[in-house]
């Protein structure tokens, strides 16, 4: 989780899909990340919660928090997102935590 919202804050957008799972890469998405990339303007992430994501898991659910500013109002962002191993990485499956 925090080496994707370093890759938001980092506009690194090979980074976001590289590690979006494949099974919910679809043909759009890095057209997606290429048009908002710019906005917001990322500040500060919180995890408040984790469940499994260890070693010998093969999925990971991670709640956050993240502050952004958008148009120069400060915003704040909260997402459940699931993770799923792809061979033996820790790939984003969705917001559906």
């Amino acid at each position: 989780m925090r080496s994707r919202y370093s890759a938001y804050f980092f506009r690194l957008v090979d980074y976001l899909v590289e590690t979006t799972h494949p099974d919910t890469r679809y043909p759009g998405l890095r057209k997606e990340f290429d048009d908002m990339i710019n906005h917001p303007m990322w500040k500060f992430l919180t995890i408040l919660r984790t469940s499994k994501g260890q070693p010998a898991d093969k999925t990971g659910k991670v709640e956050f928090t993240a502050q952004y500013f958008l148009d120069g109002n400060l915003q704040d962002f909260h997402e459940y997102s699931r993770f799923k191993r792809f061979k033996g990485r820790w790939m984003y499956l969705d917001d559906k935590g």
